[in-house]
């Protein structure tokens, strides 16, 4: 079963023992640097939280410029009927802001009218999506603009994006048509499984709160079933992807000699953020450390650019590869594996419990941010340690 996040952590533990045993073939390991690692993160994390009151990584994070909080403050304004209408509106922001997220490239910047605030990478595709969910422009109804509906997701393509998210040619965006098709994709995915996203009004992506809801007996509802849920509800929306027995298996890639690698980390980024909605609503959310770290390239950078991960050949870091490539699948496993290895040596730094520090807050103190900081002490441009063709749907 290669839908779960158990399915991840366990290719990436065998992953990481085939790295031990210096038997993959782009790959070695130099688990001596791991302390100095942890150090790292420490630091990072006891600079952003003195208090070491870190939240949970979640995209959510991403709406707060200078301490406000730019969601919420749209929250508070808007008049809901009930908490779960709330809550629908919040899966249907976290999920088309999530599917919007993959990697902007170094160029690309986001200015903001309301607030000043300019913005790159994933805080400015936040704030970009986030302007653009407020305005309506995910929503088939002209006076409830706070909602994404699959009628008008159907409909939205990349010229509207570009314009949205302000893309000229001295402003370029990776992968701008491959996001536009995502969000269409999406659209008929909502229109065709009625029974996870079909409400009384319009098909939409928050349905899927519903559908959770279900799913939560007593009010309790484990992340790894969020994780579960999403992975079928969204799985046919991803291009070019394998399939398995006439099933998509979304972020899941072969190697040679490995077999099928799951690695799920647009669709785990996604159940991290759903988290705060439930919770909101007053479904309490269990297991979170059932899910995995993120498999991206903050995370998967930090161990390269701390000598965690060495590479055989080095010029592979100097050539561009696509996902699919056993050098980008094999990094991105092993990075899962990694960050189960370095979270308690971080907790042991800090002086918290697992309980008090889960990974969640470790990846958002933490490794995320930490991997962007080494990136800027390594690389003028704080650009990734490897160079990826983003078709705007991965990473």
């Amino acid at each position: 079963m290669l839908l779960s996040a158990h399915a991840v952590r366990a290719k990436a533990d065998d992953m990481f023992a085939r790295a031990r045993n210096n038997r993959l073939e782009h790959w070695t390991l130099h688990l001596d640097a791991l302390p100095a690692c942890a150090d790292y993160v420490a630091a990072v994390i006891r600079k952003r939280y003195p208090d070491l009151n870190v939240p949970f990584h979640a995209r959510w994070r991403h709406f707060v410029f200078g301490g406000a909080d730019l969601w919420a403050t749209v929250r508070d304004g808007a008049t809901w009927r009930d908490e779960h209408a709330q809550a629908r509106a919040e899966f249907d922001l976290a999920i088309t802001s999530v599917l919007l997220d993959a990697g902007a490239g170094g160029a690309w910047r986001y200015v903001d009218a309301a607030s000043g605030v300019n913005a790159s990478r994933s805080e400015g595709l936040a704030l970009a999506s986030l302007r653009l969910f407020e305005w309506g422009g995910f929503s088939a109804d002209p006076v409830d603009p706070l909602r994404a509906d699959a009628e008008a997701l159907a409909r939205f393509d990349a010229a509207e994006l570009a314009d949205a998210f302000q893309v000229n040619e001295r402003n370029p965006l990776s992968g701008l048509e491959g996001r536009a098709r995502l969000l269409n994709r999406l659209a008929a995915q909502v229109d065709a499984r009625g029974d996870l996203f079909a409400l009384d009004d319009k098909a939409r992506p928050g349905g899927l709160y519903d559908a959770l809801r279900d799913r939560a007996p007593n009010r309790r509802v484990s992340a790894r079933v969020i994780l579960e849920v999403l992975l079928e509800a969204l799985g046919p929306i991803w291009e070019n992807r394998p399939v398995l027995n006439g099933a998509p298996v979304g972020d899941c890639w072969p190697v040679d000699g490995i077999g099928l690698v799951p690695l799920h980390k647009l669709s785990q980024w996604l159940a991290y953020s759903l988290i705060e909605p439930l919770e909101r609503a007053g479904i309490c959310v269990t297991d979170i450390d059932g899910l995995t770290g993120l498999a991206e390239y903050r995370n998967g950078g930090l161990f390269i650019d701390m000598g965690v991960l060495v590479a055989r050949d080095a010029a592979d870091l100097t050539r561009q590869h696509n996902v699919s490539d056993a050098f980008v699948v094999t990094w991105r496993s092993l990075t899962i594996a990694l960050l189960d290895c370095v979270a308690p040596l971080v907790r042991d730094r800090l002086g918290v419990s697992a309980d008090q520090f889960p990974l969640a807050r470790v990846l958002e103190g933490g490794t995320w941010a930490a991997g962007r900081a080494i990136a800027r002490e390594k690389r003028a441009d704080g650009s990734p340690p490897i160079l990826i063709h983003s078709d705007g749907t991965v990473f």
